[in-house]
């Protein structure tokens, strides 16, 4: 059985997979991996401070895959902003055909990506954010579910919601993100309208991912209530691997009176994150990990997890239809 969907016919894929930004983790190695396997791998650039290093991993990407890949690129309220122009320059200057947008509203820059040919695939957490980055423009729309890692949101609403929701919403593909880590979960985004799905705390546990095993074995054998939802307080919720920074940040936020950033900035900070993931000591600084850390049982190579991810998603559709025969 061949899975095709409107997805898989934007990035010129085999599986309809997509391996979404991740901070310090989504280079060259796990994009390239992932595109070999024949889904689509996104590198983050805000991993790289200089734009000139994003401009040399996705020659490295190149030299790693001659299949498609893509750049994420995330824009985040911060007082002192990244320079996007640079970054979407580069990207257009390496002829690189696909960017996954984030964070806060990309149409500032839509009209320079798209006039360079690029395809947009916008991350959203809700309906109306959806339906508003059709109207500008995105080929693609990803919804992150309450269950995702990272930034999910502040409606908390789940994967099984806002999927068929969306749907109905917009007219455009769709890829499902939040809870997704096997075929079981390919099968039921499919079934909910989503035109394929996006993994990335399992991503993190595989063979390929640039992060000391301390980290890939910190997600596997799990259960989904081993992650806590941060920085509430400050309207910017993120959900995380529960350790000792995770317990600090929120013993912080419980206290009386407002929460300052300063206070908690030595346990989410970006750099302390960095440093976690080469040295592999889990309890230093924060892990954006999703609830399908319930469903992570090993660390395989990722031509391995998508081969399995395919065969149990077909399983999955072909029992339900002769049941449905039946």
């Amino acid at each position: 059985m061949m899975i095709q969907t409107r997805i898989t016919e934007l990035f010129g894929i085999e599986k309809p997979i997509v391996q979404g930004g991740l901070m310090w983790i989504a280079r060259a190695e796990l994009a390239a991996a992932v595109a070999n396997a024949g889904g689509i791998g996104f590198m983050t650039a805000l991993t790289f401070p200089d734009p000139e290093d994003l401009r040399a991993e996705i020659r490295k990407c190149r030299q790693m895959t001659d299949k498609p890949f893509g750049v994420n690129l995330t824009f985040l309220p911060t007082l002192t902003p990244p320079d996007y122009p640079a970054y979407i320059r580069v990207c257009i200057e390496e002829g690189v055909r696909f960017i996954e947008t984030a964070g806060r509203n990309p149409e500032a820059y839509m009209d320079e990506i798209k006039s360079a040919g690029i395809k947009v695939l916008h991350k959203c957490t809700s309906v109306r954010h959806a339906q508003k980055a059709v109207k500008i423009g995105c080929d693609a729309i990803g919804m992150d579910g309450f269950e995702a890692a990272g930034h999910p949101g502040e409606d908390d609403v789940t994967s099984l919601i806002l999927l068929p929701a969306t749907r109905d919403a917009i007219d455009v593909p769709l890829v499902a993100s939040g809870g997704f880590a096997d075929g079981r979960g390919l099968a039921a985004a499919l079934a909910l309208g989503a035109d394929a799905i996006n993994m990335g705390t399992r991503f993190v546990a595989t063979k390929e991912a640039p992060v000391h095993d301390n980290v890939k074995q910190a997600l596997v054998g799990r259960t989904e209530r081993d992650t806590r939802l941060i920085m509430r307080s400050l309207r910017n919720t993120e959900r995380v691997l529960h350790n000792t920074a995770a317990d600090k940040v929120i013993e912080i936020e419980q206290q009386p009176g407002e929460t300052r950033i300063e206070d908690i900035v030595p346990y989410v900070a970006g750099r302390v994150g960095e440093e976690m993931l080469k040295d592999g000591n889990m309890e230093t600084g924060t892990l954006a990990a999703g609830q399908c850390m319930g469903l992570i049982r090993d660390v395989p190579s990722v031509e391995d997890l998508l081969e399995r991810i395919m065969a149990e998603a077909e399983a999955v559709i072909r029992k339900n239809a002769e049941s449905i025969r039946d």
